[in-house]
């Protein structure tokens, strides 16, 4: 099997995405990081060829945060796309819009702790 979590050509992208981060995945990483939520987080993550906003290795859960480029038909089809490949490896991504984020937070960090609690834990071929 290829190498499926962060490329190494993807380095210096995630870096200087984890350096540029929105107010928004800022602010929700605030309520992620340091196993806030009992799993463990990782902020910029490459999967496949793709890097996502944040993922729980554990329970196999990806969060993505879409700004106003996500909203173009350009962007939902590209979203689309990149969500059924990555979920072609048994891994669940849920979306947020960056606005959901910084203005309903309990509803997103409630809707996050749901899925958490019902997404099964990762199969052993990807560990």
């Amino acid at each position: 099997m290829h190498e499926l979590f962060n490329r190494f050509y993807q380095k210096d992208v995630r870096r200087v995405l984890r350096n540029e981060a929105t107010r928004a995945e800022n602010y929700l990483w605030e309520h992620l990081k340091n196993k806030k939520l009992g799993f463990k987080f990782r902020r910029q993550h490459g999967i496949d060829s793709f890097v996502v906003d944040f993922y729980c290795s554990e329970k196999r859960l990806a969060i993505e945060l879409d700004g106003s480029q996500h909203f173009t038909s350009e962007g939902k089809t590209h979203d689309e796309e990149r969500s059924r490949i990555i979920e072609g490896y048994e891994i669940k991504v849920i979306r947020f819009t960056n606005d959901e984020v910084i203005n309903n937070t309990n509803s997103v960090i409630s809707r996050i702790k749901q899925i958490l609690a019902i997404q099964p834990a990762r199969p052993t071929q990807y560990i």
